[in-house]
Protein backbone atom coordinates (compact mmCIF):
# COMPACT_ATOMS: atom_id res chain seq x y z
CA UNK A 1 0.00 0.00 0.00
CA UNK A 2 1.40 3.48 -1.46
CA UNK A 3 -0.10 6.51 -0.03
CA UNK A 4 0.88 10.12 -0.99
CA UNK A 5 -0.28 13.14 1.71
CA UNK A 6 0.26 16.51 -0.72
CA UNK A 7 1.70 19.80 0.61
CA UNK A 8 0.45 19.86 4.06
CA UNK A 9 2.35 21.71 7.13
CA UNK A 10 4.23 18.82 8.07
CA UNK A 11 5.82 18.66 11.89
CA UNK A 12 7.88 15.50 12.36
CA UNK A 13 7.54 15.43 16.53
CA UNK A 14 11.04 16.75 17.14
CA UNK A 15 10.13 20.26 17.81
CA UNK A 16 11.53 21.08 14.49
CA UNK A 17 10.48 24.34 12.38
CA UNK A 18 7.53 23.20 10.24
CA UNK A 19 7.82 23.02 6.77
CA UNK A 20 5.08 22.58 3.93
CA UNK A 21 6.26 18.96 2.70
CA UNK A 22 4.94 15.84 0.61
CA UNK A 23 4.87 12.48 2.52
CA UNK A 24 5.15 9.21 0.85
CA UNK A 25 4.32 6.22 2.64
CA UNK A 26 4.50 2.44 1.98
CA UNK A 27 4.70 -0.92 3.13
CA UNK A 28 3.63 0.77 7.01
CA UNK A 29 6.51 3.59 7.16
CA UNK A 30 7.56 6.75 6.12
CA UNK A 31 9.69 6.73 2.86
CA UNK A 32 9.94 9.92 1.70
CA UNK A 33 9.78 13.51 3.12
CA UNK A 34 10.16 16.31 0.38
CA UNK A 35 10.05 19.61 0.17
CA UNK A 36 9.81 19.96 -3.66
CA UNK A 37 6.39 17.79 -4.46
CA UNK A 38 7.15 14.58 -5.51
CA UNK A 39 5.81 12.78 -9.12
CA UNK A 40 5.12 9.23 -7.23
CA UNK A 41 3.34 6.69 -9.76
CA UNK A 42 1.64 4.16 -8.78
CA UNK A 43 0.38 5.25 -5.35
CA UNK A 44 -2.87 4.04 -4.15
CA UNK A 45 -4.13 7.02 -2.09
CA UNK A 46 -3.35 10.69 -2.88
CA UNK A 47 -4.57 12.88 0.55
CA UNK A 48 -4.43 16.09 -0.60
CA UNK A 49 -3.12 17.95 2.80
CA UNK A 50 -2.95 21.46 1.38
CA UNK A 51 -3.98 24.28 4.12
CA UNK A 52 -3.64 21.14 6.60
CA UNK A 53 -1.12 20.14 9.35
CA UNK A 54 0.06 16.99 9.37
CA UNK A 55 2.04 15.16 12.60
CA UNK A 56 2.37 12.33 14.48
CA UNK A 57 -0.38 10.25 15.91
CA UNK A 58 -1.27 11.35 19.28
CA UNK A 59 -0.55 9.56 22.54
CA UNK A 60 -3.12 9.04 25.70
CA UNK A 61 -0.86 8.49 28.29
CA UNK A 62 -3.54 7.60 30.53
CA UNK A 63 -6.43 5.08 29.62
CA UNK A 64 -8.35 2.52 31.09
CA UNK A 65 -8.92 0.60 28.04
CA UNK A 66 -7.82 -2.73 29.20
CA UNK A 67 -11.31 -4.46 29.11
CA UNK A 68 -12.75 -2.64 26.22
CA UNK A 69 -9.75 -3.31 23.86
CA UNK A 70 -10.58 -6.94 24.42
CA UNK A 71 -14.04 -6.44 22.92
CA UNK A 72 -14.14 -3.75 21.20
CA UNK A 73 -9.78 -3.42 19.81
CA UNK A 74 -10.34 -0.65 17.18
CA UNK A 75 -10.44 2.03 20.40
CA UNK A 76 -12.62 4.02 17.89
CA UNK A 77 -13.64 6.69 20.43
CA UNK A 78 -9.75 7.66 20.38
CA UNK A 79 -8.76 7.03 17.12
CA UNK A 80 -11.09 9.11 15.61
CA UNK A 81 -9.47 12.03 17.60
CA UNK A 82 -5.85 11.26 16.00
CA UNK A 83 -5.22 9.26 18.91
CA UNK A 84 -2.19 6.24 17.39
CA UNK A 85 -0.71 4.77 20.62
CA UNK A 86 -2.75 4.06 23.96
CA UNK A 87 -1.20 2.94 27.55
CA UNK A 88 -3.01 0.89 29.56
CA UNK A 89 -2.99 -0.84 32.96
CA UNK A 90 -2.88 2.89 34.92
CA UNK A 91 -3.91 3.90 38.67
CA UNK A 92 -2.63 0.26 39.77
CA UNK A 93 -5.31 -1.77 37.62
CA UNK A 94 -4.45 -4.17 35.18
CA UNK A 95 -5.92 -6.96 34.00
CA UNK A 96 -2.90 -9.29 33.28
CA UNK A 97 -2.50 -11.50 36.43
CA UNK A 98 -5.42 -12.00 38.36
CA UNK A 99 -8.86 -13.86 37.79
CA UNK A 100 -12.45 -12.38 35.77
CA UNK A 101 -14.00 -12.21 39.20
CA UNK A 102 -11.44 -10.04 40.67
CA UNK A 103 -10.54 -8.01 38.11
CA UNK A 104 -13.87 -6.96 37.31
CA UNK A 105 -14.24 -6.38 41.91
CA UNK A 106 -11.43 -4.09 41.69
CA UNK A 107 -11.39 -2.63 38.20
CA UNK A 108 -15.05 -1.79 37.86
CA UNK A 109 -16.67 0.22 40.46
CA UNK A 110 -13.47 3.12 40.64
CA UNK A 111 -13.52 3.05 36.77
CA UNK A 112 -17.22 3.93 36.44
CA UNK A 113 -18.02 0.49 34.10
CA UNK A 114 -20.82 -1.65 34.39
CA UNK A 115 -18.81 -4.87 36.38
CA UNK A 116 -21.15 -7.48 34.20
CA UNK A 117 -19.31 -5.92 31.09
CA UNK A 118 -15.86 -5.86 32.50
CA UNK A 119 -16.16 -9.96 33.81
CA UNK A 120 -18.20 -10.40 30.83
CA UNK A 121 -15.04 -9.42 28.47
CA UNK A 122 -12.87 -11.01 30.51
CA UNK A 123 -14.51 -14.32 30.86
CA UNK A 124 -14.56 -14.70 26.78
CA UNK A 125 -11.40 -13.50 26.28
CA UNK A 126 -8.83 -13.97 28.67
CA UNK A 127 -6.65 -16.77 28.32
CA UNK A 128 -3.90 -15.37 30.54
CA UNK A 129 -2.49 -15.19 33.92
CA UNK A 130 1.10 -14.00 33.16
CA UNK A 131 3.08 -11.29 31.57
CA UNK A 132 4.00 -13.24 28.56
CA UNK A 133 0.35 -14.93 27.88
CA UNK A 134 -0.97 -10.99 28.24
CA UNK A 135 1.45 -10.13 25.48
CA UNK A 136 0.65 -12.59 23.04
CA UNK A 137 -3.10 -12.81 23.79
CA UNK A 138 -3.21 -8.68 23.00
CA UNK A 139 -0.71 -9.44 20.01
CA UNK A 140 -3.59 -11.40 18.76
CA UNK A 141 -6.10 -8.91 18.69
CA UNK A 142 -7.12 -6.99 15.50
CA UNK A 143 -5.90 -3.92 17.32
CA UNK A 144 -6.52 -0.58 15.76
CA UNK A 145 -4.30 1.92 17.97
CA UNK A 146 -0.45 0.63 19.50
CA UNK A 147 -0.45 -0.14 22.95
CA UNK A 148 1.57 0.18 25.74
CA UNK A 149 0.96 -0.80 29.05
CA UNK A 150 2.05 -0.72 32.82
CA UNK A 151 1.73 -3.58 35.47
CA UNK A 152 -0.60 -2.79 38.00
CA UNK A 153 0.23 -3.02 41.77
CA UNK A 154 -3.52 -4.42 42.30
CA UNK A 155 -3.57 -6.58 40.21
CA UNK A 156 0.18 -7.78 41.00
CA UNK A 157 -0.90 -7.92 44.88
CA UNK A 158 -4.08 -10.03 44.15
CA UNK A 159 -2.68 -12.68 42.09
CA UNK A 160 -0.10 -13.32 44.60
CA UNK A 161 -1.98 -12.49 48.23
CA UNK A 162 -5.45 -13.11 46.95
CA UNK A 163 -7.75 -10.38 47.26
CA UNK A 164 -9.30 -10.73 50.84
CA UNK A 165 -5.81 -11.06 52.00
CA UNK A 166 -4.91 -7.83 49.34
CA UNK A 167 -7.59 -5.56 51.26
CA UNK A 168 -7.33 -6.33 54.92
CA UNK A 169 -5.25 -3.76 56.40
CA UNK A 170 -3.67 -6.11 59.14
CA UNK A 171 -2.02 -8.36 55.92
CA UNK A 172 1.32 -7.77 54.75
CA UNK A 173 2.67 -10.39 51.97
CA UNK A 174 4.70 -12.68 53.18
CA UNK A 175 8.87 -12.50 52.17
CA UNK A 176 8.24 -15.38 49.73
CA UNK A 177 5.25 -13.40 48.26
CA UNK A 178 7.25 -10.06 48.03
CA UNK A 179 9.61 -12.18 46.12
CA UNK A 180 7.18 -13.30 44.48
CA UNK A 181 5.67 -10.45 43.03
CA UNK A 182 9.02 -8.91 42.32
CA UNK A 183 9.52 -11.81 40.16
CA UNK A 184 6.59 -11.23 38.02
CA UNK A 185 7.32 -7.30 37.86
CA UNK A 186 10.91 -8.43 36.42
CA UNK A 187 9.39 -11.02 33.58
CA UNK A 188 6.83 -7.33 33.06
CA UNK A 189 9.66 -5.59 31.97
CA UNK A 190 11.22 -8.56 30.26
CA UNK A 191 7.77 -8.04 28.17
CA UNK A 192 8.40 -4.92 27.62
CA UNK A 193 5.90 -3.51 29.88
CA UNK A 194 6.42 0.90 30.43
CA UNK A 195 6.77 -0.19 34.33
CA UNK A 196 4.24 -0.64 37.11
CA UNK A 197 1.27 1.38 37.94
CA UNK A 198 0.26 1.80 41.85
CA UNK A 199 -2.38 3.96 43.62
CA UNK A 200 -2.11 5.49 47.02
CA UNK A 201 -5.64 7.32 47.15
CA UNK A 202 -8.03 6.11 49.33
CA UNK A 203 -10.92 6.81 48.01
CA UNK A 204 -10.59 4.58 45.35
CA UNK A 205 -13.12 2.03 46.29
CA UNK A 206 -13.50 -2.03 45.03
CA UNK A 207 -16.91 -3.50 43.92
CA UNK A 208 -18.86 -6.50 43.60
CA UNK A 209 -20.17 -8.29 46.51
CA UNK A 210 -17.68 -10.12 48.69
CA UNK A 211 -15.32 -6.92 49.36
CA UNK A 212 -17.57 -3.77 48.28
CA UNK A 213 -16.07 -0.51 49.43
CA UNK A 214 -12.96 -1.97 50.60
CA UNK A 215 -9.95 0.62 49.02
CA UNK A 216 -8.27 -0.71 46.19
CA UNK A 217 -5.59 -3.14 47.22
CA UNK A 218 -2.37 -1.11 46.09
CA UNK A 219 -3.78 1.82 48.87
CA UNK A 220 -2.80 -1.33 51.83
CA UNK A 221 0.69 -1.66 50.64
CA UNK A 222 3.03 0.42 53.02
CA UNK A 223 5.96 2.37 51.88
CA UNK A 224 8.61 -0.46 52.00
CA UNK A 225 6.67 -2.67 49.91
CA UNK A 226 6.53 0.05 47.59
CA UNK A 227 10.41 1.09 47.96
CA UNK A 228 11.02 -2.85 47.31
CA UNK A 229 9.58 -2.38 43.51
CA UNK A 230 10.84 1.33 43.02
CA UNK A 231 14.16 -0.63 43.38
CA UNK A 232 13.47 -2.75 40.29
CA UNK A 233 12.22 -0.10 38.60
CA UNK A 234 15.37 2.21 38.88
CA UNK A 235 17.59 -0.36 37.77
CA UNK A 236 15.80 -1.31 34.48
CA UNK A 237 15.32 2.01 33.76
CA UNK A 238 11.19 1.84 33.84
CA UNK A 239 9.08 4.36 35.02
CA UNK A 240 6.69 4.35 38.03
CA UNK A 241 3.04 5.62 37.38
CA UNK A 242 1.15 6.50 39.97
CA UNK A 243 -1.15 9.09 42.63
CA UNK A 244 -0.89 10.71 45.63
CA UNK A 245 -3.51 10.95 48.08
CA UNK A 246 -5.85 12.97 46.23
CA UNK A 247 -7.56 14.25 48.86
CA UNK A 248 -4.78 15.48 51.28
CA UNK A 249 -2.12 15.60 48.88
CA UNK A 250 0.50 15.25 51.71
CA UNK A 251 2.47 11.85 50.61
CA UNK A 252 3.36 13.54 47.39
CA UNK A 253 6.29 14.93 49.30
CA UNK A 254 6.85 11.17 49.48
CA UNK A 255 6.75 10.54 45.55
CA UNK A 256 9.34 13.88 45.14
CA UNK A 257 11.67 11.84 47.73
CA UNK A 258 11.47 8.63 45.48
CA UNK A 259 12.18 10.04 42.18
CA UNK A 260 15.37 12.06 43.20
CA UNK A 261 18.46 10.41 42.95
CA UNK A 262 20.68 12.56 44.99
CA UNK A 263 23.57 11.90 42.84
CA UNK A 264 23.77 8.95 44.90
CA UNK A 265 21.48 6.43 43.01
CA UNK A 266 19.27 6.30 39.98
CA UNK A 267 16.73 8.34 39.27
CA UNK A 268 13.27 6.64 39.60
CA UNK A 269 11.51 8.21 36.39
CA UNK A 270 7.64 8.68 37.66
CA UNK A 271 4.75 10.15 36.34
CA UNK A 272 1.58 11.56 38.84
CA UNK A 273 -1.81 12.70 38.51
CA UNK A 274 -2.64 15.17 38.20
CA UNK A 275 -1.35 18.94 37.82
CA UNK A 276 -5.29 19.91 37.56
CA UNK A 277 -5.71 23.70 38.57
CA UNK A 278 -8.91 22.72 41.15
CA UNK A 279 -11.45 24.93 42.14
CA UNK A 280 -11.51 23.20 45.90
CA UNK A 281 -7.42 23.82 45.87
CA UNK A 282 -6.69 27.13 43.39
CA UNK A 283 -2.72 27.15 44.30
CA UNK A 284 -1.93 23.07 43.63
CA UNK A 285 -1.61 23.05 40.19
CA UNK A 286 1.47 25.96 40.27
CA UNK A 287 2.54 23.96 43.39
CA UNK A 288 2.82 21.18 42.10
CA UNK A 289 4.65 21.54 38.94
CA UNK A 290 6.84 24.24 40.40
CA UNK A 291 8.11 21.50 43.18
CA UNK A 292 8.92 19.17 39.95
CA UNK A 293 11.11 21.64 38.64
CA UNK A 294 12.38 21.69 41.99
CA UNK A 295 13.27 17.92 42.82
CA UNK A 296 14.17 17.56 39.03
CA UNK A 297 17.14 20.22 38.62
CA UNK A 298 18.15 20.21 42.04
CA UNK A 299 17.58 16.68 43.20
CA UNK A 300 17.87 14.57 40.33
CA UNK A 301 14.73 13.62 40.02
CA UNK A 302 12.82 12.74 37.12
CA UNK A 303 9.16 13.70 38.04
CA UNK A 304 6.08 14.22 35.19
CA UNK A 305 2.71 15.98 36.08
CA UNK A 306 -0.32 14.78 34.19
CA UNK A 307 -3.39 17.11 33.29
CA UNK A 308 -6.12 17.39 30.65
CA UNK A 309 -5.50 20.61 28.59
CA UNK A 310 -9.35 21.24 28.58
CA UNK A 311 -11.54 22.18 31.63
CA UNK A 312 -12.33 18.97 33.82
CA UNK A 313 -16.09 18.89 33.43
CA UNK A 314 -17.52 16.00 34.97
CA UNK A 315 -21.44 14.70 34.47
CA UNK A 316 -23.31 12.50 36.71
CA UNK A 317 -26.40 10.19 36.80
CA UNK A 318 -27.64 10.73 40.45
CA UNK A 319 -25.15 9.85 42.89
CA UNK A 320 -22.98 7.61 40.32
CA UNK A 321 -19.99 10.29 40.86
CA UNK A 322 -16.27 8.99 42.21
CA UNK A 323 -16.01 12.23 43.86
CA UNK A 324 -18.99 11.34 46.60
CA UNK A 325 -15.93 8.75 47.29
CA UNK A 326 -14.15 11.32 49.16
CA UNK A 327 -16.07 11.90 52.35
CA UNK A 328 -17.85 9.66 54.37
CA UNK A 329 -21.59 10.11 53.64
CA UNK A 330 -21.40 10.22 49.92
CA UNK A 331 -19.36 6.94 50.73
CA UNK A 332 -22.13 5.36 52.66
CA UNK A 333 -24.24 5.82 49.92
CA UNK A 334 -22.48 4.47 47.06
CA UNK A 335 -21.51 1.28 49.19
CA UNK A 336 -25.54 1.19 48.32
CA UNK A 337 -25.79 -0.64 44.79
CA UNK A 338 -29.47 -1.43 45.62
CA UNK A 339 -31.52 1.51 45.01
CA UNK A 340 -34.69 0.69 47.01
CA UNK A 341 -31.61 0.51 50.33
CA UNK A 342 -29.91 3.59 48.94
CA UNK A 343 -32.70 5.53 48.89
CA UNK A 344 -33.93 4.72 52.20
CA UNK A 345 -30.82 5.66 53.34
CA UNK A 346 -30.89 9.27 51.54
CA UNK A 347 -34.06 9.80 53.09
CA UNK A 348 -32.84 9.30 56.70
CA UNK A 349 -32.59 12.68 58.39
CA UNK A 350 -29.24 11.59 60.30
CA UNK A 351 -27.30 10.66 57.15
CA UNK A 352 -29.08 14.02 55.97
CA UNK A 353 -27.13 15.60 58.62
CA UNK A 354 -24.10 13.67 58.59
CA UNK A 355 -23.96 14.98 54.69
CA UNK A 356 -24.52 18.50 55.34
CA UNK A 357 -22.04 18.26 57.82
CA UNK A 358 -19.47 16.87 55.36
CA UNK A 359 -20.48 19.59 52.59
CA UNK A 360 -20.51 22.32 54.84
CA UNK A 361 -16.27 21.43 56.13
CA UNK A 362 -14.94 24.25 53.88
CA UNK A 363 -11.59 24.14 55.29
CA UNK A 364 -11.17 20.09 54.72
CA UNK A 365 -8.65 18.43 51.83
CA UNK A 366 -11.15 17.80 49.30
CA UNK A 367 -11.32 17.81 44.97
CA UNK A 368 -14.83 18.38 44.86
CA UNK A 369 -15.24 22.40 45.61
CA UNK A 370 -18.47 20.73 47.24
CA UNK A 371 -20.89 23.96 45.92
CA UNK A 372 -24.21 22.75 44.90
CA UNK A 373 -24.60 26.32 43.40
CA UNK A 374 -21.97 25.20 40.79
CA UNK A 375 -23.70 22.26 39.69
CA UNK A 376 -26.04 22.34 36.72
CA UNK A 377 -28.81 20.09 36.06
CA UNK A 378 -28.86 19.22 31.96
CA UNK A 379 -31.61 16.35 32.27
CA UNK A 380 -34.56 14.78 34.28
CA UNK A 381 -38.08 13.78 34.13
CA UNK A 382 -38.87 17.32 35.49
CA UNK A 383 -38.21 19.59 32.38
CA UNK A 384 -38.70 22.56 34.48
CA UNK A 385 -35.51 21.62 36.98
CA UNK A 386 -32.96 21.36 33.25
CA UNK A 387 -30.65 24.68 33.29
CA UNK A 388 -30.70 25.16 37.06
CA UNK A 389 -28.54 24.66 39.23
CA UNK A 390 -29.05 22.67 42.65
CA UNK A 391 -28.65 25.66 44.87
CA UNK A 392 -30.63 28.34 43.60
CA UNK A 393 -33.81 25.86 43.35
CA UNK A 394 -32.71 25.46 46.83
CA UNK A 395 -32.40 28.83 47.56
CA UNK A 396 -35.86 28.92 46.22
CA UNK A 397 -37.49 26.51 48.07
CA UNK A 398 -35.94 27.77 51.35
CA UNK A 399 -34.60 24.46 52.00
CA UNK A 400 -30.60 23.53 52.19
CA UNK A 401 -28.92 22.25 48.69
CA UNK A 402 -28.17 19.29 50.02
CA UNK A 403 -31.69 18.36 50.90
CA UNK A 404 -32.88 19.62 47.75
CA UNK A 405 -30.00 17.28 45.74
CA UNK A 406 -30.99 14.04 47.77
CA UNK A 407 -34.50 14.79 47.68
CA UNK A 408 -33.86 14.73 43.55
CA UNK A 409 -31.79 11.63 43.55
CA UNK A 410 -34.41 10.03 45.88
CA UNK A 411 -37.17 11.22 43.17
CA UNK A 412 -35.26 10.64 40.18
CA UNK A 413 -32.55 8.05 40.49
CA UNK A 414 -30.16 7.84 37.40
CA UNK A 415 -32.72 10.20 35.60
CA UNK A 416 -31.16 13.15 37.09
CA UNK A 417 -28.46 13.68 34.99
CA UNK A 418 -26.23 17.23 35.94
CA UNK A 419 -22.57 18.35 35.27
CA UNK A 420 -20.09 20.62 37.20
CA UNK A 421 -16.42 21.60 36.71
CA UNK A 422 -14.10 20.61 39.38
CA UNK A 423 -10.88 22.11 37.73
CA UNK A 424 -8.86 23.57 34.64
CA UNK A 425 -11.89 26.17 34.39
CA UNK A 426 -8.69 29.07 34.05
CA UNK A 427 -7.62 29.40 31.08
CA UNK A 428 -4.80 31.35 31.79
CA UNK A 429 -3.65 29.01 34.95
CA UNK A 430 -3.94 26.16 32.85
CA UNK A 431 -1.78 27.95 29.77
CA UNK A 432 0.89 27.84 32.47
CA UNK A 433 0.48 24.85 33.66
CA UNK A 434 0.60 23.24 30.39
CA UNK A 435 3.75 25.22 28.91
CA UNK A 436 5.76 23.63 31.88
CA UNK A 437 8.28 20.76 30.53
CA UNK A 438 7.41 18.98 34.15
CA UNK A 439 3.45 18.88 32.50
CA UNK A 440 2.65 16.29 30.32
CA UNK A 441 -0.78 16.55 28.67
CA UNK A 442 -2.68 13.54 29.13
CA UNK A 443 -4.98 11.91 31.83
CA UNK A 444 -7.65 11.31 29.67
CA UNK A 445 -8.88 8.48 31.47
CA UNK A 446 -10.11 7.14 28.27
CA UNK A 447 -12.36 3.78 28.26
CA UNK A 448 -13.33 4.79 31.98
CA UNK A 449 -16.33 6.86 33.30
CA UNK A 450 -17.77 6.88 30.41
CA UNK A 451 -20.98 8.57 32.21
CA UNK A 452 -18.97 11.06 33.75
CA UNK A 453 -16.25 12.14 31.53
CA UNK A 454 -15.12 13.08 27.71
CA UNK A 455 -11.59 14.17 27.28
CA UNK A 456 -10.51 11.64 24.16
CA UNK A 457 -10.26 14.43 22.39
CA UNK A 458 -7.77 16.37 24.42
CA UNK A 459 -4.85 16.85 22.10
CA UNK A 460 -7.03 18.73 19.62
CA UNK A 461 -7.85 21.10 22.98
CA UNK A 462 -4.60 21.81 23.08
CA UNK A 463 -3.69 22.77 19.74
CA UNK A 464 -6.87 25.21 19.84
CA UNK A 465 -5.46 26.51 23.12
CA UNK A 466 -2.01 27.57 21.07
CA UNK A 467 -4.21 28.54 18.22
CA UNK A 468 -5.96 31.19 19.80
CA UNK A 469 -3.52 32.59 22.28
CA UNK A 470 -1.27 32.64 19.09
CA UNK A 471 -4.45 34.76 17.46
CA UNK A 472 -4.28 37.23 20.98
CA UNK A 473 -1.00 37.62 21.04
CA UNK A 474 -0.27 35.39 23.92
CA UNK A 475 1.71 32.73 22.83
CA UNK A 476 2.72 30.21 25.55
CA UNK A 477 3.02 27.07 23.28
CA UNK A 478 4.58 27.27 19.87
CA UNK A 479 2.79 24.57 17.73
CA UNK A 480 5.92 22.98 17.37
CA UNK A 481 6.04 22.25 20.65
CA UNK A 482 2.15 21.48 21.32
CA UNK A 483 2.64 18.64 18.66
CA UNK A 484 6.36 17.55 20.34
CA UNK A 485 4.88 17.40 23.73
CA UNK A 486 1.58 15.33 22.74
CA UNK A 487 4.35 13.36 20.46
CA UNK A 488 7.59 13.02 20.63
CA UNK A 489 8.36 13.76 24.01
CA UNK A 490 6.42 11.72 25.38
CA UNK A 491 7.37 8.63 23.19
CA UNK A 492 11.04 9.26 24.44
CA UNK A 493 10.21 9.84 27.88
CA UNK A 494 8.06 6.82 28.04
CA UNK A 495 10.67 5.05 25.79
CA UNK A 496 8.28 3.40 22.60
CA UNK A 497 8.83 3.62 19.04
CA UNK A 498 6.13 6.32 18.19
CA UNK A 499 5.59 9.77 17.96
CA UNK A 500 7.56 10.87 15.60
CA UNK A 501 7.83 11.23 11.56
CA UNK A 502 11.17 10.40 9.49
CA UNK A 503 11.62 8.34 7.32
CA UNK A 504 11.86 5.01 8.32
CA UNK A 505 9.73 5.54 10.95
CA UNK A 506 6.52 3.57 11.52
CA UNK A 507 3.82 5.64 9.20
CA UNK A 508 1.48 6.59 12.23
CA UNK A 509 0.15 9.72 11.69
CA UNK A 510 -3.24 12.54 11.95
CA UNK A 511 -4.10 15.00 9.26
CA UNK A 512 -5.67 17.80 11.25
CA UNK A 513 -7.82 20.91 9.64
CA UNK A 514 -6.91 23.71 11.86
CA UNK A 515 -10.54 25.35 10.66
CA UNK A 516 -12.43 22.40 12.90
CA UNK A 517 -10.62 23.30 15.78
CA UNK A 518 -13.23 25.52 16.82
CA UNK A 519 -16.08 25.49 19.40
CA UNK A 520 -17.51 22.48 18.43
CA UNK A 521 -14.95 20.49 19.99
CA UNK A 522 -16.66 21.22 23.32
CA UNK A 523 -20.19 19.79 22.00
CA UNK A 524 -21.86 17.14 24.09
CA UNK A 525 -23.21 13.93 22.83
CA UNK A 526 -23.72 10.58 23.19
CA UNK A 527 -23.11 7.40 21.66
CA UNK A 528 -23.97 3.76 22.70
CA UNK A 529 -21.27 1.53 23.10
CA UNK A 530 -22.04 -1.72 21.42
CA UNK A 531 -19.90 -4.16 23.05
CA UNK A 532 -21.02 -3.09 26.41
CA UNK A 533 -24.39 -3.73 25.58
CA UNK A 534 -25.88 -0.55 24.37
CA UNK A 535 -24.30 1.71 27.43
CA UNK A 536 -24.28 5.45 26.44
CA UNK A 537 -20.99 6.67 26.47
CA UNK A 538 -20.38 10.25 26.42
CA UNK A 539 -18.29 11.87 24.28
CA UNK A 540 -17.10 15.14 22.48
CA UNK A 541 -16.78 14.74 18.33
CA UNK A 542 -16.02 17.04 16.00
CA UNK A 543 -14.67 15.13 12.70
CA UNK A 544 -13.75 18.22 10.47
CA UNK A 545 -10.68 18.43 13.22
CA UNK A 546 -9.50 15.29 12.40
CA UNK A 547 -9.42 14.79 8.20
CA UNK A 548 -7.48 11.59 8.41
CA UNK A 549 -5.77 8.87 10.59
CA UNK A 550 -3.52 6.62 9.73
CA UNK A 551 -2.07 3.47 11.45
CA UNK A 552 1.79 1.80 9.98
CA UNK A 553 0.48 3.34 7.08
CA UNK A 554 -3.32 2.72 6.86
CA UNK A 555 -5.85 5.11 6.43
CA UNK A 556 -8.23 3.45 9.37
CA UNK A 557 -9.95 7.39 9.77
CA UNK A 558 -10.66 9.55 6.68
CA UNK A 559 -13.44 12.29 6.44
CA UNK A 560 -15.84 11.25 8.87
CA UNK A 561 -15.86 7.34 8.72
CA UNK A 562 -13.75 4.06 9.56
CA UNK A 563 -12.37 2.45 7.02
CA UNK A 564 -14.34 -0.99 6.00
CA UNK A 565 -12.62 -3.40 7.50
CA UNK A 566 -11.37 -1.52 10.75
CA UNK A 567 -11.50 -3.70 13.62
CA UNK A 568 -11.49 -6.87 11.78
CA UNK A 569 -7.54 -7.06 11.07
CA UNK A 570 -4.45 -5.51 12.41
CA UNK A 571 -3.05 -2.19 12.35
CA UNK A 572 -1.28 -1.67 15.24
CA UNK A 573 1.27 -3.19 17.51
CA UNK A 574 2.02 -4.09 21.03
CA UNK A 575 4.96 -1.14 21.89
CA UNK A 576 7.80 -2.96 24.09
CA UNK A 577 9.30 -0.31 26.22
CA UNK A 578 12.91 0.49 24.76
CA UNK A 579 12.35 -1.64 21.31
CA UNK A 580 11.96 -0.03 18.00
CA UNK A 581 10.17 -1.47 14.78
CA UNK A 582 13.04 -1.45 12.71
CA UNK A 583 15.34 1.56 13.13
CA UNK A 584 14.79 4.78 11.10
CA UNK A 585 17.31 6.42 8.87
CA UNK A 586 19.65 8.99 9.90
CA UNK A 587 18.30 12.38 8.23
CA UNK A 588 18.20 16.03 8.56
CA UNK A 589 15.65 17.94 10.55
CA UNK A 590 13.22 19.87 8.83
CA UNK A 591 15.19 23.08 9.26
CA UNK A 592 18.53 21.37 8.36
CA UNK A 593 16.70 20.09 5.17
CA UNK A 594 15.64 23.56 4.56
CA UNK A 595 18.87 24.64 4.37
Amino acid sequence: MRTLVRRGRFFDGLGSPSAIRDVLVEDGHVRRISAEPLEVHDVDRVIDAEGLWVMPGFIDNHTHYDAELLVAPGLKESVRHGVTTVFMGSCSLSTVLSAPEDCADFFARVEALPREHVLGALEEHQTWSDPAGYVEGVERLPLGPNVGTFLGHSDLRVAVMGLGRSVDPAERPTAAEQAQMESILEAALDEGFLGLSTMTNPWDKVGGDRFRSKRLPSTYATWGEYRRFHRILRRRGAILQSAPNITTKVNALLFALETAGFGLRETLKTTLITATDAKASPGIAGLVVRAAGLVNRLLGGDLRWQTVPMPFEVYADGMDLVVFEEFGAGEAALHLADEIERNALLQDEAYRRWFRKDYEKRFTPRVWQRDFHDAEIVAAPDTSLVGRSFGALADERGIHPVDLFLDLVVAHGSRLRWKTTIGNHRPDVLRWVMKSEWVQPGFADSGAHVRNMAFYNFPLHLLRAVVEAERRGERFLSLEQAVHKLTGAQADWYGVDAGRLREGDRADLVVVDPAGLDASLDAYAEAPMEEFGGLSRMVRRNDRAVRATMIAGDVVFAEGRFAADYGQRRHGSFLRAGRRHGAPREQPTVAEAAE
